[in-house]
């Protein structure tokens, strides 16, 4: 995993940057607000790789059922059949592989964003990994020792302990711990799971409020893979697909919810954003992409619908 860091650091360097640059001019000092807009803006970047995927992956499902036609007609001769599918893509102008190729240009892209945003003291304020270690050595065991976390537990602890905090003044200032409250929640903390913890009367409101990133990540991660189903062709849908989609719906938000509650809010925000942005982007590619496509299909194979 950390070969791979290491690997991306040249996209997630920049993209920390920009996210400095946000929070500095744009954000008001706030890392929950600058989060938002950089999430945003990114996929808002890669919107049209998306759009062309979408594009890609339904031409391909309305032409399934052709495909198997030719597959069952040469089932007995593979070589003929092989021959006749590459006709059969070339004929209709489809690249096979087109659904997958976006998608692999997006992937270092959105691995080097979760970097950026999971590692502000290396990618935004630029603090070596040496240091982030030392720093990471000096917190208490606790609740606030994350080990997959450090940068988020080294702000959250040396913010709620100043005294600590000129203590190692050499290595971190005070304007290096960005402003992690957000809507009255503590995005450098954990939510926690304990009932316990709630029913006993030692949570505050911001502990409660903490509570909604795990439950949001969940709903809106629900709500998003149950939208994109929605938008996807039925066309050569059979009952085990069904089913298996039917799985992916449930078990999708329940990962997403107790993912969450093992990572600081800071990265659950992040979820949420991204699964609202992507309700949104699959909403405008069901209207203004995908049924233009299928309205030009129609009309090219039933040219006398538009006299």
């Amino acid at each position: 995993r950390e070969d791979c860091k290491n690997m991306l650091d040249f996209i997630a360097i920049p993209m920390g940057a920009v996210l400095k640059f946000i929070y500095d001019n744009i954000a008001f000092q706030n890392y929950g607000i600058a989060i938002i807009l950089f999430t945003v803006g990114m996929k808002t970047l890669l919107l049209p790789l998306t759009i062309k995927q979408a594009q890609s992956t339904s031409k391909m499902s309305d032409l399934q059922p052709r495909m198997q036609e030719i597959q069952k007609k040469y089932k007995d001769d593979k070589e003929k059949q092989s021959a006749e599918i590459m006709k059969f893509y070339q004929e209709n102008k489809v690249n096979p592989t087109g659904g997958c190729l976006p998608l692999l240009v997006q992937m270092p892209i959105l691995f080097s964003l979760y970097y950026a945003i999971s590692q502000p003291l290396k990618y935004m304020v630029g603090k070596s990994t040496e240091v982030i270690t030392q720093l990471y050595t000096l917190i208490p065991e606790g609740t606030e020792k994350l080990a997959n976390m450090k940068d988020l537990s080294i702000i959250t602890y040396f913010s709620n302990h100043s005294e600590q905090l000129q203590a190692v003044s050499d290595l971190l200032k005070p304007a290096d711990l960005l402003n992690m409250n957000f809507l009255g929640i503590n995005l450098g903390t954990v939510p926690t799971w304990n009932p316990s913890h709630y029913l006993n009367g030692g949570a505050d409101v911001s502990t409660y409020l903490l509570l909604l990133i795990p439950v949001l990540s969940a709903l809106t991660s629900y709500f998003s893979v149950r939208y994109s189903m929605k938008g996807a062709s039925k066309t050569d849908e059979t009952q085990a697909q069904a089913s298996m989609q039917n799985n992916m719906a449930m078990i999708s938000p329940i990962m997403s919810g107790v993912i969450a509650f093992t990572v600081p809010a800071g990265l659950g925000l992040y979820w949420i954003i991204g699964n609202v942005y992507q309700i949104a982007q699959q909403m405008f590619i069901n209207i203004f992409v995908l049924k233009k496509q299928k309205l030009k299909v129609a009309a090219a194979d039933h040219p006398e619908t538009i006299l």
